[in-house]
């Protein structure tokens, strides 16, 4: 299983090292490239003051953050939900800079999980062009207008329909699909050892339609679908019956 959390955060300011602190953390689950519907938020009370450039950034006021829990009081909350799973973050080395620097002032290990930085993936797929979240969501057709302001779970959902993107987009899941299918023989094998009904069902195939289908096969030649399933379903029903 490939788990993957898209992350990222709104903070008080450009830099921790100046003393900002994060205000939100919101994350979505991938497992193997698809939401998993599970997800993580929290509002932080940064104990700081908020800069008005910030504010009308994301919007979070001093007064609406004043009775939310400290990066501390949630800190276990958070790595559980993460795990070691691989992180994707958009411009990464600002969110992970920020979550390192609570991490270490509420007493923890730094992050050790493995991350993708989806700049530098839209970098190396689109050279030249704006990687904004905004601009990559417009590249592929992707709705953020409810995005008026800043909010990292908000951003998480759409940053995991842009990476889903720039890693294949439906390709991705038409992959999880093959990689998935059960071959003929061993859906005919399956269907073999299955209980049996106390009474058969009557046949729904006529006598004439069994022969016309036989007919069309035989057109088709020895390497069409049928005559393939037809000669798995043959040798199966063969093992069954020594």
């Amino acid at each position: 299983m490939n788990r993957e959390i898209v992350l990222d955060t709104e903070t008080t300011g450009l830099s921790p090292a100046t003393g900002d602190r994060l205000v939100e953390i919101g994350c979505v689950e991938l497992i193997n490239h698809i939401p998993s519907g599970r997800h993580y938020h929290v509002y932080i009370n940064p104990e700081r003051s908020m800069p008005e450039e910030a504010f009308r950034v994301h919007g979070l006021s001093e007064e609406f953050l004043a009775d939310k829990p400290r990066f501390g009081e949630v800190v276990e909350d958070f790595q559980a939900f993460i795990g070691e799973a691989t992180l994707v973050i958009h411009n990464a080395a600002f969110d992970i800079g920020f979550l390192n620097a609570e991490l270490q002032r509420a007493g923890h290990k730094t992050l050790a999980n493995p991350v993708i930085d989806t700049v530098m993936l839209a970098r190396e797929r689109h050279p030249g062009a704006r990687v904004s979240l905004d601009a990559l969501c417009k590249h592929y057709g992707i709705d953020n207008s409810r995005r008026t302001l800043h909010g990292a779970l908000l951003d998480s959902e759409i940053l995991a329909e842009v990476y889903l993107e720039l890693i294949g987009g439906k390709q991705v899941s038409l992959a999880l699909v093959a990689e998935n299918r059960v071959s003929g023989a061993d859906a005919i094998a399956a269907r073999a050892v299955a209980a049996k009904r106390p009474q058969p069902l009557p046949p729904r195939i006529s006598t004439a339609e069994l022969a016309a289908h036989a007919q069309l096969v035989a057109k088709l030649g020895p390497d069409s679908i049928w005559a393939q399933y037809e000669a798995a379903e043959m040798s199966v029903e063969q093992r069954i019956a020594l």
